[in-house]
């Protein structure tokens, strides 16, 4: 499954949930910093841990440098869309 996640650097706390631009775009803040590719990695590594999967099952497809990326997720599929459908409408707080 591909998904578009928004990821938030520097936030006070990693937490993955709500939407951005009223959109299917999962949020994802992450606490490391946009350097050398830490926050791109906590954000990997959040959604695996958000979707109860294998970091490994996580694979960035595009948008390295971007706050906007795209992810895919292997697993099985029904499961991991339920679970986009939870997370899009529960922000952190």
């Amino acid at each position: 499954m591909r998904l578009t996640v928004r990821v938030r650097p520097g936030a006070s706390a990693t937490a993955v949930g709500g939407s951005y631009g009223g959109g299917a775009v999962l949020v994802v803040r992450v606490a490391a910093p946009a350097v050398d590719g830490r926050a791109t990695e906590a954000a990997l590594v959040a959604i695996a841990d958000a979707f109860g999967v294998p970091r490994r099952s996580v694979s960035l497809v595009h948008g390295a440098t971007s706050h906007s990326k795209v992810v895919e997720l292997s697993g099985d599929a029904s499961r991991l869309s339920g679970r986009l459908l939870e997370l899009l409408g529960d922000p952190p707080g």
